[in-house]
């Protein structure tokens, strides 16, 4: 048999291999820019057990082969028997068991029950209308406690709720976690569903979590996903896999073909190729250059990060805050480049007290002992460890002065909060007590802040006596006097801009049942703080904390509470959030939230 028949063969399915990246050229692509600068697609409704572009991967296939493989088929037509064995038989496709899928339709990574939540955070809500909240929320959310409440419900297993596509809903959970800073808690989602079950918007998410993460990585599994929404970055993503699995012929001559073909040119290119230079024995060495580069985007930080790189400062800084979050755990950095963002994800509610400290650990003992007396490092050790108590306070002193910026500030309180419980209640603290209760309450150590009643009862009536006694009356059960008299006091001694701090306080003791509804009524009517204002989403939050749908109330209180600077917040809003929290079984988050409110302003 002649060899240039078969020579053809080979040939043409080398071609027909090329045209493939060629092909995903049109389609639309998420990235670049970043990732909350366009609206999800729209929600599909896919049978359980089908893929949401089956049919349009079948009749692409069914296409190719009728325009492309025809000259194919001719010339395998004069290949012998013997020539036809040698081509190897294609491998079987891996099926998983029925009784190992999972189902799409309860997704989640926390038992609700055990939060709180109770059985069914969402309960019969109005799962597309639920969405359309999550997608419309603005983010940073306005309050550290508040984050934290939503991220349990919006990571609370629990079923799907009516009126939405399961897998859509999972990809709306962890969209909004990804714009809140949740890198993780996203990723946990996006896990788990099986790929197979994907919807596009589930895939354009999990390419966002991968890129959150930092983990080029866990793009690979979803690229046969990709082609349908992201085909504009899947020649890349093809090198970086082949770089990754230590394919470095291919993966070099993927990059090298994207360089010359793919619409993604400039640092978007080279970032790629540094992580195809990262993978086994690829001998590639690439030079970043971030001189004209304006701003950073979800596919600019994931790839750098994930190659231990941080780019300049003027454009981290410039950063959205999600992004700051997302470096905060990035685990190719060091703690060192760490640190700022860490501070940032602490304040929002994205870190624990005990992450933040852990890092500071980290770089205690990295620092070289004659360096460390200058170090904050050293301070918080201070703080924990210092034998006399008037060193302890004195070390914290110097940490809650860290910025002026209100998420310092809350990252320096949530820091020292285990340290603030170690501080023996003592009035003669003077100033420092405030402080401290804002440090036991940001931490949620309210039992511990409750041990300072009577301490507080001995400060007087000075700003310390009274920012120390509302903090105790909102985030604790303390016996403080909660009588209309004192609560007058407050607020004739408040010089806040339109008497801002007495209206959170007065909503704040009555959401939180600190007061009667005759106190409330008799305070509201005198000062006209507005409590009884009623609108739609008022009557949505009541009708939520009624039946008891935790998520539900957790979603409208950060709808509702939308506002950078508390004041801003109609203490209607207030109210009924912390009142609907309640009726939810949150009542340990309301009075958090409710503290925060007021030690913010």
């Amino acid at each position: 048999m002649p060899a240039r028949p078969k020579r053809a063969l080979l040939v043409g399915a080398a071609l027909a291999g090329l045209a493939l990246p060629a092909l995903a050229l049109a389609q639309e692509s998420l990235l670049p820019p970043g990732f909350n600068e366009t609206a999800p697609p729209p929600e599909q409704t896919t049978p359980r057990g089908q893929s949401p572009d089956s049919s349009a991967a079948e009749a692409n296939r069914a296409e190719r082969q009728g325009r492309g493989e025809s000259s194919s088929v001719v010339e395998t037509e004069s290949l012998t028997e013997e020539d036809l064995a040698e081509i190897p038989a294609p491998l079987p496709p891996v099926e998983i068991p029925d009784d190992s899928r999972r189902d799409p339709r309860l997704v989640g990574a926390i038992d609700p029950a055990a939060w709180g939540l109770g059985a069914e955070p969402w309960g019969r809500a109005h799962g597309g209308f639920l969405s359309g909240l999550m997608r419309r929320l603005d983010t940073p959310i306005p309050n550290r406690w508040l984050h934290i409440g939503l991220r349990n419900a919006l990571l609370a297993r629990s079923p799907a709720p009516p009126e939405v596509n399961p897998v859509d809903w999972v990809a709306e959970r962890a969209w909004l976690l990804l714009r809140m800073g949740e890198a993780d808690a996203a990723a946990m989602l996006v896990a788990g569903v099986d790929v197979a079950d994907f919807s596009p918007k589930l895939t354009q998410v999990a390419v966002q979590s991968a890129l959150a993460s930092a983990d080029p990585g866990a793009l690979c599994p979803l690229r046969e996903k990709m082609q349908r929404v992201e085909g504009k970055v899947l020649p890349l993503v093809d090198a970086m896999c082949a770089g990754l699995a230590g394919e470095a012929t291919s993966a070099a001559s993927r990059i090298e073909q994207a360089r010359r073909r793919g619409p993604i040119t400039g640092i978007d290119h080279v970032l790629a190729d540094k992580v195809v230079g990262a993978g086994a024995d690829t001998g590639r060495a690439v030079t970043v250059e971030w001189d004209k580069v304006e701003g950073l985007t979800a596919w600019r930080f994931g790839l750098s990060a994930a190659t231990g790189m941080v780019p300049p400062e003027n454009l981290v800084n410039r950063a959205p805050l999600r992004l700051r979050a997302w470096q905060a755990r990035a685990p190719m950095l060091s703690p060192e480049q760490r640190l700022a963002s860490a501070r940032i994800a602490t304040g929002l509610g994205v870190f624990s007290s005990a992450a933040l400290t852990d890092l500071y650990a980290a770089m205690y003992d990295a620092t070289d002992p004659s360096d460390l007396a200058e170090t904050d490092a050293w301070q918080l050790r201070l703080a924990f460890a210092a034998r006399d108590e008037a060193e302890r306070i004195e070390a914290m002193r110097r940490l809650w002065g860290e910025g002026n910026d209100p998420i310092q500030k809350l990252a320096s309180e949530a820091m020292l909060s285990l340290a603030a419980a170690r501080v023996r209640p003592n009035a003669a603290l003077g100033s420092d007590v405030p402080r401290l209760i804002a440090s036991l309450l940001a931490g949620g150590r309210d039992q511990a802040a409750a041990r300072w009643a009577a301490a507080v009862g001995e400060l007087g009536d000075d700003k310390a006596g009274d920012e120390s006694w509302a903090l105790l009356a909102l985030g604790t059960d303390a016996n403080v006097d909660l009588s209309e008299d004192r609560i007058d006091d407050f607020i004739g001694r408040d010089t806040s801009a339109g008497k801002a701090r007495s209206k959170l306080l007065v909503a704040g003791l009555a959401g939180v049942g600190r007061i009667s509804s005759e106190a409330a009524t008799n305070l509201n009517r005198e000062y006209g703080f507005g409590l009884g204002r009623e609108n739609s989403w008022t009557r949505l939050m009541n009708e939520a904390g009624e039946r008891g749908q935790a998520g539900s109330v957790m979603l409208l209180a950060a709808v509702g509470m939308q506002a950078r600077d508390p004041v801003r917040i109609p203490a209607s809003h207030l109210f009924r959030s912390l009142r609907a929290m309640r009726g939810a079984g949150l009542d340990h988050q309301a009075r958090m939230i409710a503290a925060e409110m007021l030690a913010r302003t």
